[in-house]
């Protein structure tokens, strides 16, 4: 069994308090896993995008357990055309 960094420890824990927050608001939880996995795609390598992203996750998790929050805003970039 691999061992995990601090880092990678911390981005799961934070992956299950977002599954946790968002199963009383319908249709988060498939949101929650595709912006997880997405972002999965990241290489290991790339600390600042990963803690960038860890810390924006943060922020959201605040929001969604808000029992005002309703939904979640998401900000992307368009898709290059070919």
């Amino acid at each position: 069994m691999s061992r995990h960094s601090k880092l990678q420890k911390q981005v799961l824990s934070l992956y299950r308090q977002f599954l946790r927050a968002g199963q009383d608001k319908p249709g988060f939880i498939p949101r929650i896993r595709d912006e997880f996995k997405e972002n999965a795609r990241i290489k290991k390598t790339d600390v600042m995008h990963i803690e960038y992203l860890f810390r924006r996750g943060q922020r959201q998790l605040e929001q969604l357990k808000d029992t005002n929050t309703k939904q979640l805003g998401s900000f992307s970039k368009p898709k290059e055309q070919s």
